[in-house]
């Protein structure tokens, strides 16, 4: 691929810009940026990544990959826009949460489309990621949508109907940690530690877990239960989640990001 076309430039397009740069999956010069009208945004990506922001119109018809990047809400109306301008050879990655397939290609016309929930930590090479394909995706397509995911993190071949659950696991799963981390640099501060002090230990502390439970056979249960003595001060901390409902409020977090993803696909 020579030239791909972001539609769209927010926070998830910036972190697939700058993993697949920093893994120089693309060079600046092949990546394409477009948006409806925050020029200033346009800008500063241009400025900080020297990808093309301004470009001829050409450029719709000569992109080899197409991105759909924009707001939810924008998608109809941008992809209505959108299909005069490309090619019926145009292939579609599309990151858009709750957009299926099936009316992608409705807007878009029948072309290989594949559909994809990443996350922001693309921008480190350590996103988590669900794809799924349409029939129209060759073999050969299908190995580069997997390169180009695996190039910025992990990904897995998911039924097209489990992307809102990976939307509402992995996709939003960043921002659930960042709001955890909050909340221990809150709490930190309060019993005495500086919030550099907090953030070296519990950073450190999710890292090493997760490398745990990924080295590990045993499962998050048998690992916590050989963390927590009887009457120390980790049954204590875990009483108190079990106290304030940890893991409903966990549950209600997971399934109402499912169902709302699941109603951006019913518009």
């Amino acid at each position: 691929m020579k030239k791909i076309l972001f539609i769209g430039a927010g926070s998830m397009a910036e972190a697939l810009i700058q993993g697949w740069i920093k893994q120089k999956v693309f060079s600046p010069q092949e990546i394409y940026v477009t948006n409806r009208s925050d020029k200033e945004r346009l800008h500063f990506l241009q400025e900080t990544y020297g990808i093309h922001c301004m470009f001829d119109q050409a450029i719709y018809r000569q992109a080899d990959l197409i991105i759909l990047a924009m707001k939810p809400k924008d998608a109809i109306a941008a992809m209505r826009e959108l299909k005069p301008k490309i090619t019926p050879q145009s292939a579609i990655l599309s990151i858009l949460a709750g957009i299926g397939i099936g009316t992608i290609t409705e807007l878009l016309g029948s072309r290989p489309v594949a559909r994809v929930m990443p996350n922001t930590s693309a921008t480190i090479g350590m996103s988590a990621s669900g794809i799924a394909f349409n029939n129209e995706v060759s073999t050969a397509q299908r190995i580069l949508f997997l390169q180009l995911l695996e190039a910025v993190g992990s990904v897995i071949e998911v039924d097209e109907d489990q992307l809102h659950a990976v939307t509402a696991l992995s996709g939003s799963g960043p921002a659930y940690i960042y709001y955890l981390m909050e909340a221990f640099e809150r709490v930190g501060t309060e019993v005495g530690l500086s919030k550099d002090t907090v953030r070296l230990l519990m950073t450190q502390t999710l890292a090493g877990t997760a490398e745990m439970l990924k080295q590990s056979v045993e499962e998050p249960d048998v690992l916590r239960k050989k963390v927590t003595s009887p009457g120390g001060t980790t049954e204590a901390g875990i009483q108190a989640l079990e106290q304030y409902q940890f893991n409903e409020a966990i549950e209600a977090c997971i399934k109402e990001a499912e169902a709302r993803s699941r109603s951006l696909a019913n518009g």
